[in-house]
């Protein structure tokens, strides 16, 4: 990794982002919020005394949980960052746990301002950031170099499996090759191409025959299916230094033979690949993925808005960074229409919140459904609270462009992507429109991986990073311990993103994760 000097820091930190420590066990995350969290386990009875002020609580409040300290009447609304996170479904008095026994859904719509605030973000200063990366024939930069087997169809899943397993020993004689990935599925027949489902699958299927960390590529199909080889291969522009070949099973007469075919095509492609090397690029060539799953009452707190630092020094360098997940930005897309370079920015995306409205309804369910039964016990009570964290992610860079799942990325800056907040299926849709680095967090521990691109796993807090340590990369909890500032991890978060697209293996990556989590999303009629 080339050694620089560092680019400059960004402006000082929205309030949201700034935890104030209220008492030595409680952050108060904006003035006036009604609600702080509790950084350790309190038991009920605890006395908290802030200045002239003593609280003291009338049930036991769980480490990343939330805590009154005001009353508020039934029906009001109760706020965390700032911004209501939902009324209170019974009177809440001061020192009162506040979660899903008396507090629920605030229906009110939040105002979407379209296109009303630009935040300057500071020039980085002295010499240009770099990583080492492989270029591109098509200008692009990729951060590790793999070859793809990329299935058509489910019907060819396995064999797909047994060629990668043949080749990857073959691997030690060619050190330079980041590994054979078969990207297998459960699709590629019974839907209709031209539909918006076949569509969108097909258009995952291009982006990562496509993908910049894609140097080899096999494409193998069974023969018959609806979604054909050549569909992959021959309506979507490949950079020509990608060595491609394709195969499909019924042609091949078997398994068997198609194994023994698939092994062949792409050890002819090793000895190339192999003399391939890294070289310096600027970071403003990086694709930056921003994801999270398994998240707590902390996220919003570490490593999301530490992300969002990062983020923003990478776009403040000329970086592209999306931030993903559709219904888990419900009920703070007006942090984000506000930012909007544009009004046709912002209502893009708002057509996509209104879409997931509809969805939603037709599946008999609703977008407040969400947090997961592991997200409440972390301490996340609405999809408001969660929605508000989520987009700190996103940092303070203005919305330069929505995107649909898994369409090519091009406009630099900073973007939205709409994916399902499943992590596997939104991750796969961000690397099929182009990441070359995801960075992922987690507060309750999951263990997502991903290939092509490598992912990044950001702990939101310090108890669990050291449980999951062999799954985790950096430890974002230090904010709350009071051991490194928001700043501070925010910038490692950087330098790790540079040092992972130069070639840094990510914990997910020494434990071979990536290949199953391939999952493209599945929309539509199947028949």
């Amino acid at each position: 990794m080339t050694s620089t000097t560092p680019a400059a820091e960004p402006a000082a930190p929205a309030t949201r982002h700034s935890p104030l420590a209220l008492t030595d066990c409680t952050l108060r995350l904006a003035e006036g919020d009604e609600v702080v969290v509790a950084i350790r386990d309190l038991p009920a009875g605890t006395r908290l005394t802030a200045g002239d002020h003593t609280l003291v609580l009338r049930s036991d409040v769980p480490r990343g949980h939330k805590l009154a300290v005001r009353d508020v009447p039934a029906g009001g609304q109760v706020h965390k960052y700032g911004q209501s996170i939902g009324r209170a479904t019974a009177p809440v008095v001061a020192g009162d746990h506040v979660h899903v026994h008396n507090l629920g859904m605030d229906a009110a719509a939040a105002e979407h301002e379209l296109a009303t605030v630009h935040t300057e973000l500071p020039v980085p200063t002295g010499l240009i950031r770099t990583f080492d990366g492989y270029h591109r024939a098509d200008g692009r930069v990729g951060t590790r170099s793999y070859v793809a087997i990329l299935t058509s169809v489910n019907c060819s899943a396995s064999t797909a499996r047994m060629i990668a397993d043949k080749v990857t020993p073959l691997l030690v004689d060619y050190p330079n090759i980041d590994g054979v990935v078969a990207l297998t599925h459960q699709s590629g027949c019974g839907m209709i191409p031209a539909s918006s489902g076949g569509t969108m699958f097909q258009r995952t299927l291009h982006g990562y025959a496509s993908h910049p960390n894609v140097s080899g590529l096999l494409v193998l199909g069974l023969g018959c299916e609806m979604i054909q080889v050549q569909s992959i291969t021959d309506t979507l522009p490949i950079a020509t230094d990608t060595l491609v070949e394709s195969l499909t099973i019924q042609d091949q007469g078997g398994i068997r033979a198609t194994v023994e075919a698939g092994v062949k095509a792409v050890a002819a492609m090793l000895p190339i690949l192999d003399t391939r090397r890294r070289a310096p690029a600027p970071i403003s060539e990086l694709v930056l993925g921003l994801n999270c799953g398994g998240s707590d009452g902390y996220s919003g707190i570490t490593a999301n808005p530490a992300l969002g630092y990062a983020s923003d020094l990478l776009v403040a360098a000329g970086a592209t960074s999306v931030l993903a997940e559709t219904p888990e930005v419900y009920g703070a897309e007006h942090l984000l229409t506000r930012r909007a370079v544009s009004e046709d920015v912002a209502r893009t995306l708002l057509e996509r919140i209104s879409w997931w409205e509809q969805y939603a309804e037709e599946g008999g369910g609703s977008l407040d459904n969400n947090p997961s039964p592991g997200n409440k016990e972390g301490g996340l009570t609405t999809i408001l609270e969660k929605s508000l964290g989520a987009v700190a992610k996103a940092g303070h860079a203005d919305l330069s462009a929505v995107y649909q799942y898994a369409e090519p990325m091009t406009t630099r800056g900073l973007g939205f992507m709409d994916t399902p907040g499943y992590d596997p299926v939104s991750v796969t849709g961000l690397v099929a429109g182009g990441a070359t680095v995801v960075c992922f967090t987690t507060g309750r521990g999951s263990v997502l991986g991903s290939r092509p691109a490598p992912t990044i796993k950001l702990a939101t807090n310090t108890e669990m990073f050291e449980r999951m340590s062999d799954d985790m990369d950096l430890n974002c909890g230090r904010i709350v311990d009071g051991t490194s500032t928001l700043a501070e991890v925010g910038l490692e978060i950087f330098e790790w993103i540079i040092a992972v697209a130069s070639g840094r293996t990510t914990a997910s990556e020494e434990l071979g994760l990536g290949q199953d989590e391939f999952v493209p999303w599945q929309l539509g009629t199947v028949t």
